[in-house]
């Protein structure tokens, strides 16, 4: 919760049950309840994130596969950090820097293949598409 709903006397509405990959949300008496293959809440740690739904992308990627790693949710939940992190500490650092020094350190290890590395940062919001790695 941001600092102004705990200020105002506000209650979490939102649990995450990561074992079953679920997210019940408290506005009634009777939970709504999303399922999906994994939830990470804020206590989450960067490295694990990665671990479980990064890495295995990765690891298709240097097999020649295409991959997406696709952030979605509200403004101010986390997506930018999920994704970029602190790029130059170790344990803060996001999925982006994590999987570009996994891709290159897998390609450095196979010298008898050639690889070609293409990489896409896109934002869509309020359904504009912007190339965030663009210079313009």
């Amino acid at each position: 919760m941001s600092d102004k709903e705990i200020k105002d006397g506000r209650e979490c509405a939102v649990k995450f049950y990561e074992d079953a990959g679920e997210v019940h949300v408290h506005k009634s008496e009777v939970p709504k309840v999303f399922t999906f293959d994994s939830v990470y809440d804020w206590n989450s740690e960067q490295e694990n994130i990665f671990a479980e739904t990064a890495y295995p992308v990765c690891e298709q990627v240097i097999t020649g596969y295409n991959g997406t790693i696709f952030a979605y949710g509200q403004t101010g939940t986390g997506k930018t950090f999920t994704i970029t992190g602190v790029p130059k500490d170790p344990k803060l650092k996001g999925i982006m820097p994590r999987a570009f020094d996994n891709v290159f350190e897998l390609i450095k290890m196979d010298s008898k293949k050639q690889y070609l590395v293409r990489v896409s940062y896109l934002e869509i919001y309020n359904e504009e598409i912007r190339d965030l790695l663009s210079k313009s």
